[in-house]
């Protein structure tokens, strides 16, 4: 495979880890206040899956936003791939530490797909990561793209609250 993808995508619920399902809603054009073109795409692309597959789509959310474009930041800068960072720090601390006050959530990485559909194919053919882009009790998303020569770095934010 062309692009790094880790094994297990991260979810996670207020007291569990477990998910759940819901109802489908039409799709609806997505814009992402000072957001990349890469991110914009990759929330259509969501949205496209998820209504193929009967679940509403999600919508931006901006702190969702901010936490996972940090963490695409940090993973380049630093130069690791995982969901939790060298020091620590875990999807649900980032998301609560951006204001994001969620009961469930879940988290896609990726590494070295050079464009939005490159990486959402491979997302979709992962069973972790595939399972957080349907899961249709996510409501909200977050979107992060860091572009250094190192990757591109892609982190996607879902949540509920």
């Amino acid at each position: 495979m062309a692009s790094g993808l880790l094994a297990g995508a991260a979810v996670g619920t207020a007291g569990s880890h477990s998910a759940v399902a819901s109802t489908p809603q039409p799709y609806a054009a997505i814009t992402l206040a000072a957001a990349n073109w890469r991110a914009q795409q990759v929330v259509g692309l969501v949205n496209v899956e998820r209504l193929k597959h009967g679940c509403r789509r999600v919508a931006v959310n901006a702190k969702l936003t901010t936490a996972a474009q940090a963490h695409a930041d940090d993973m380049a800068a630093r130069g690791y791939y995982q969901h939790t960072t060298p020091d620590g720090t875990t999807p649900a601390a980032r998301l609560s530490s951006a204001g994001y006050r969620w009961k469930r959530w879940g988290e896609n990485i990726g590494k070295g797909s050079r464009n939005p559909q490159t990486v959402m194919d491979a997302w979709m053919r992962s069973a972790s990561h595939r399972s957080n882009i349907l899961n249709c009790a996510f409501r909200e998303i977050g979107v992060g793209v860091s572009m250094r020569s190192n990757g591109p770095w892609w982190t996607q934010d879902f949540a509920a609250r």
